[in-house]
C-alpha cells in the first residue's frame, strides 16, 4: 500500500497521497480505523474534533469512476460540502442528500465557517454559528461536522480530514479575490458537482421577511414581544397594534358573515324540506278528497243509496179498503167467465 507523505504536495498544491501522481515510498499494509458512516439517527452527527480520527492506514488517490464502483472496499469515501448553512432550509438538504449519495459508500463531512469569517467575506446572518452548526449536527445525511471551516481548502485540511472529494454546486464561487475558490479543487480532479434548488435560498426567505415586514413585526408584537426586542419605533407599534385591532374586528365580522350563512343554508334546507313534505301530504289530501266527492267518490254513492231509501221511506203504502175492492172486482170477473 502506498505512504502517504504529508510534506510532499504535487504542482495544483494538493498533497501527492490526494493527486494523481503515484507515492514514492511503500509500507506494510495498515488497517484503516477511518470513523464509518451513521446508520442510526438516534444522536446528533458528531464534531470532527470529538471523532479524533488518527487512521493511520495511507490514504490512496481516488478516482471517480473508482468512487462510483464502490472501491475502496475497507474505508468509506470522504466527501467534503461547505457552506454558511443561514436559516437552513430544504435546498441545502437536498445538496447534502447529493452529496451523500454521489457514490455507494459515503463518509460526508460538512464545514461551517464561523460568523468571523463569513461577516468578512459575505456578510452578516441571521442564525449564529452555534445555531448554524446545530442545525447541520441534526441533518440525516451529515456524519460529521467541522466547525471553523476556511474559506478556502488549503492542502494542509484536505489531508488533515483525510478528504477525498468536494461537493459542490459547479456555478463558479467568486470570493476572496478569487474567480472561483473551488479551481484548484476542479483542477486537481476532487471536483464533484451537486445541483442547486430552484426558488429556494437564505437570500429568498430573508428578502420574504423585508418584503412583508410589517405582518412579521405585527405577528410578533400579537405573541408577547416587545416594540424595543423588535426595534420598532412608539409609533409604529401603536400603529401596529391598531391595524391588529382591525384585523380581529375584521375576523369577527367574518366569522359572523360566515355563521349568518350557515344559518340561512339551514333555514332554506330546512323550508325545501317543508316544502316538500307539504307537497306529498297536498297530493295525499286532494286524493282523498276525489276518492270521497269526485264524480265516483264513495260520498255519492252513498248519498244515492240515501236517497233510495228516502224516497222508499216517503212512498205512501196501499190501505186494506183499496186491496178488498180489487179483490172483488177480481172475484166478480171470475162469477161472468162461463
Amino acid at each position: 500500500m502506498p505512504v502517504v507523505t504529508t510534506d510532499a504536495e504535487s504542482e495544483t498544491g494538493i498533497p501527492k497521497s490526494l493527486s494523481n501522481e503515484p507515492p514514492s515510498e511503500t509500507m506494510e499494509e495498515i488497517e484503516h480505523t477511518c470513523p464509518q458512516p451513521r446508520l442510526t439517527l438516534t444522536a446528533p452527527a458528531p464534531f470532527a474534533d470529538e471523532t479524533n480520527c488518527q487512521c493511520q492506514a495511507p490514504h490512496e488517490k481516488l478516482t471517480i469512476a473508482q468512487a462510483r464502483l464502490g472501491t475502496p472496499a475497507d474505508r468509506p469515501v470522504r466527501v467534503y460540502a461547505d457552506g454558511i448553512f443561514d436559516l437552513f432550509h430544504s435546498g441545502h438538504a437536498r445538496a447534502l442528500m447529493q452529496a451523500k449519495t454521489l457514490f455507494p459508500n459515503s463518509y460526508l463531512l460538512v464545514g461551517v465557517c464561523s460568523d468571523d469569517l463569513t461577516h468578512k467575506f459575505k456578510g452578516f446572518t441571521v442564525m449564529n454559528e452555534a445555531e448554524r452548526y446545530e442545525a447541520l449536527r441534526h441533518c440525516r445525511y451529515v456524519d460529521e461536522v467541522i466547525r471553523d471551516a476556511p474559506w478556502t481548502l488549503t492542502p494542509e485540511f484536505l489531508e488533515k480530514h483525510k478528504i477525498d472529494f468536494v461537493a459542490h454546486d459547479d456555478i463558479p464561487y467568486s470570493s476572496a479575490g478569487s474567480d472561483d475558490v473551488y479551481k484548484h479543487i476542479k483542477e486537481a480532479g476532487m471536483f464533484v458537482p451537486t445541483q442547486r434548488t430552484e426558488g429556494i435560498s437564505t437570500s429568498d426567505i430573508i428578502t420574504r421577511i423585508v418584503r412583508d415586514y410589517d405582518v412579521y413585526a405585527r405577528r410578533n408584537l400579537q405573541r408577547g414581544y416587545t416594540a424595543k426586542e423588535l426595534n420598532v419605533s412608539f409609533i409604529n407599534e401603536k400603529r401596529y397594534r391598531f391595524q391588529n385591532q382591525v384585523d380581529k374586528m375584521k375576523e369577527k365580522v367574518k366569522n359572523v358573515e360566515e355563521r349568518s350563512k350557515e344559518f340561512v343554508n339551514r333555514v332554506e334546507e330546512k323550508s325545501h324540506d317543508l316544502i316538500q313534505k307539504w307537497e306529498e301530504k297536498s297530493r295525499e289530501f286532494i286524493g282523498n278528497f276525489l276518492e270521497l266527492f269526485g264524480p265516483d267518490g264513495a260520498w255519492k254513492q252513498m248519498f244515492q243509496e240515501r236517497s233510495s231509501r228516502m224516497l222508499q221511506a216517503l212512498s205512501p203504502k196501499q190501505s186494506p179498503l183499496k186491496s178488498w175492492g180489487r179483490c172483488r172486482d177480481f172475484q166478480l170477473d171470475n162469477l161472468h167467465k162461463p
